[in-house]
C-alpha cells in the first residue's frame, strides 16, 4: 500500500527516485527489474526491503533517493490517458463539496482516476465512492492507477463503465462530483436524487460550459450557496535570504461549481 506507513518498500509498490538536481521518476518495484536513466542504471531488488528516504548508488556512481509517491505526486506522474485534474484544482473541490468521512460520492467520469483517489482518501474505509465512466478503456487504465498507488482498489470504491444518471437513484450519493463535457444534464438528476444540504460539484475547462451548468441550476431552484471559481497556484523561490515568486506558475486549468440542496415546498 503507497502510503506514509513507515514500512520498508515492499514489490508491487510505487516509489518515487529524485536525483542530485531533484528530477523525479515515478516506477513500481518489480523483482528482478532495473530502472535506466542517464544517471545509470538501479536494480529494483536494491530498493525493495529498504526504508523510506534511502539513498542508493547507480552503475554509473550517482545516487538517487527513494521515496513513496504522495498522492499529488501519483496523479501528476502516472501514464494516463484522459487528463486528470490538478492536485489544485481537486483539494478544492472536496473542501468546497463538503467531502469527508463516511459520505457516499457518486462521482463521474473516471477518466484516469486521479479524483477518484482523492475522494476515497477523503471518504475514508467508512465512506463509500461510486465512480462511473463511459469509455471501457478509460476505466480499465483508471483501475489500474488506482489500484497501483493503493495496493489494490479499496472495499470502499465501486468502479463502474455507463451512463452516471442510471445510477444516481440507487446509489442515493450524499455529494455528486462531475467531470463530464456535459454536466449540466445531471443537474436535473442531483436535484431528484440529493438529500436537503447535499452537495453538487462541476469541473468544466471553459466559460460557455460554466454558464450551462449555472443556468441548469437556476432552472432547478433547489441550489443555494453556489459558487463558480478557479484556482492558481505559485511557487516560491527560496534560496538565503533571496525570497521571490516563481517565474513560472500553474495558472488557468479550469473551472469549479458547487452548490448545496435545498428542499422546495410547493
Amino acid at each position: 500500500m503507497t502510503s506514509g506507513t513507515g514500512d520498508p518498500f515492499g514489490p508491487g509498490d510505487a516509489c518515487l527516485l529524485y536525483d542530485a538536481k531533484g528530477r523525479r521518476y515515478l516506477i513500481e518495484l518489480i523483482v528482478g527489474r532495473n530502472f535506466h536513466s542517464h544517471r545509470g542504471a538501479l536494480a529494483h531488488d536494491a530498493i525493495i526491503g529498504s526504508p523510506e528516504g534511502a539513498s542508493f548508488e547507480t552503475t554509473n556512481g550517482t545516487f538517487l533517493t527513494a521515496l513513496r509517491p504522495r498522492l499529488s505526486d501519483f496523479v501528476l506522474k502516472m501514464s494516463r490517458g484522459a487528463t486528470v485534474l490538478y492536485p489544485k484544482d481537486a483539494a478544492a473541490l472536496v473542501m468546497w463539496a463538503d467531502i469527508g468521512p463516511g459520505m457516499t460520492v457518486l462521482e463521474a467520469g473516471t477518466g484516469s482516476g486521479g479524483l477518484t483517489m482523492v475522494l476515497a482518501r477523503a471518504v475514508g474505509p467508512t465512506g463509500r465512492i461510486v465512480s462511473v465512466e463511459r469509455r471501457e478503456d478509460h476505466a480499465s487504465l483508471a483501475r489500474s492507477r488506482i489500484a497501483g498507488f493503493f495496493g489494490a482498489v479499496p472495499d470502499w470504491v465501486d468502479l463502474r463503465i455507463g451512463e452516471v444518471a442510471e445510477a444516481a437513484e440507487e446509489v442515493a450519493p450524499d455529494r455528486i462530483v462531475l467531470d463530464l463535457p456535459d454536466p449540466w444534464d445531471m443537474v436535473p438528476v442531483a436535484a431528484a436524487v440529493l438529500p436537503g444540504g447535499g452537495g453538487f460539484a462541476a469541473y468544466v475547462p471553459n466559460v460557455p460550459q460554466v454558464e450551462a451548468v449555472r443556468a441548469a441550476m437556476d432552472e432547478a431552484g433547489c441550489f443555494i450557496e453556489t459558487s463558480t471559481f478557479e484556482v492558481m497556484m505559485r511557487d516560491w523561490s527560496v534560496t538565503g535570504r533571496s525570497v521571490r515568486p516563481s517565474h513560472r506558475m500553474v495558472g488557468h486549468t479550469g473551472f469549479i461549481t458547487v452548490g448545496r440542496k435545498i428542499l422546495r415546498g410547493e
